[in-house]
């Protein structure tokens, strides 16, 4: 194996414990169950889904903040940082007596030790793998998506052993001594070893953040990457809450799609990794919304039906962790290289504002007609509107 390939695989570990969040899902009932027996009093849909939202929330925000510290502190030392603010996170949620110390525990003190660590593998791996960018970061973000395929089977078994606030407790100890090991790896090229991994590569249209923000193409980049992330967080955040209450199915069964789902997450970022790296930043875009379309319609017209519940949610997981690929390789495409972490990290708040978003509308759908397949019509709607965005202003920079 050569020397650089051992950032991929720290990276993608790294990822696995921070997507333990696509889990949310598996936690979410029993949570619920427990906290309203033991305060007596009705937690609605939209309050029960808000530590995942104020978790995507907060990891979105303090990201780009983290990444103006990245080339200028060790990202080992960052990363550390992150790693005890995430255990500490996870440790002290097994504690909660209430939804609002969730929020504050897992969901903001959670959401920013991600958001620290977050783009820090990204960017090493990038300034490893220069010539093949899109997909080098989507074999590391593979662990991301992946992440519920192990951890949702797991937690699951764990709340049914030992209860949901000792599993808090248990993965919060797990993720504090893996993620810590797993920074020491951490490193940026050396000049000489920057000089051989860029060899051959020609840096083109550098943008400056300060440059980049005044431009049409990147607000309408933010605007696609904004429903992406929309339309991808509120299925994931339901989908064992759909599988139950839609497709009727048992709880167990229901953590098991999650894991299933996972698979096409992780997939869908070295997938559509290579296909922005191939095909350009307009076309990846839109072979991803109109897939969505697709996938919402089927939702729509056979709700009931399982066959077409584990294609369309497949479908759609696939598309999230493509967009996480999508969104970082475009960066470098359109804006450049030099500026990346920063720009990036300007770009990353429309992850933010897609998750905040989903929280209100898919609680809001819930709760005013019922069901959680009416979530469906802002999902096609809003991607309708993406794809004559990005296919009116987003132009591909010819190298």
């Amino acid at each position: 194996m050569k020397r650089r390939e051992i950032y991929i695989i720290t990276g993608l570990i790294m990822f696995l414990c921070m997507g333990t969040i696509y889990s949310w899902g598996v936690f979410q009932r029993p949570l619920i169950k427990i906290l309203e027996e033991t305060n007596g009093k009705h937690i609605s849909s939209t309050m029960a889904g808000m530590p995942y939202t104020i978790f995507l929330f907060f990891y979105a925000f303090s990201m780009p903040v983290a990444g103006l510290f990245i080339k200028k502190i060790n990202p080992k030392i960052l990363a550390i940082l992150g790693s005890f603010l995430i255990g500490l996170a996870w440790i002290l949620a097994g504690f909660a007596k209430s939804i609002e110390f969730i929020i504050i525990t897992y969901g903001i003190l959670g959401g920013i030790g991600v958001g620290v660590i977050y783009g820090i593998p990204i960017a090493v791996v990038t300034e490893w793998f220069p010539d093949k960018k899109g997909f080098s970061v989507g074999l590391t973000l593979l662990g991301f998506g992946l992440s519920p395929f192990l951890t949702a089977p797991l937690a699951s078994e764990l709340i049914i052993k030992f209860g949901v606030f000792s599993t808090f407790k248990i993965l919060g100890i797990l993720f504090l001594i893996i993620l810590t090991l797993l920074s020491l790896f951490l490193k940026f090229p050396d000049k000489t070893e920057y000089e051989n991994a860029n060899k051959n590569i020609e840096f083109f249209n550098e943008t400056t953040s300060k440059n980049m923000i005044k431009t049409t193409k990147f607000y309408a980049l933010w605007i696609c990457y904004m429903i992406g992330t929309f339309c991808g967080l509120m299925i994931i955040g339901i989908s064992s809450s759909y599988a139950q209450e839609i497709i009727g199915i048992t709880p167990l069964k229901a953590a098991f799609f999650t894991s299933f789902f996972a698979i096409f997450n992780g997939i869908g970022r070295p997938l559509f990794g290579a296909i922005t790296d191939k095909l350009g930043t307009k076309n990846a875009i839109t072979i991803s919304y109109i897939t969505i379309i697709f996938a919402g319609i089927m939702s729509l017209l056979f709700k009931t039906n399982i066959f077409i519940f584990m294609l369309s949610f497949s479908i759609i997981w696939l598309n999230l962790g493509g967009w996480l690929s999508i969104a970082p390789a475009s960066t470098v495409n359109i804006f450049g290289k030099i500026n990346y972490t920063s720009n990036y990290g300007i770009l990353f708040t429309a992850y933010g504002i897609g998750a905040i978003t989903q929280g209100f509308v898919g609680g809001y759908f819930k709760e005013t007609f019922g069901s959680y397949n009416y979530i469906f019509y802002p999902i096609v709607i809003s991607c309708i509107l993406g794809l004559i965005i990005a296919r009116v202003f987003i132009k591909d920079i010819k190298k």
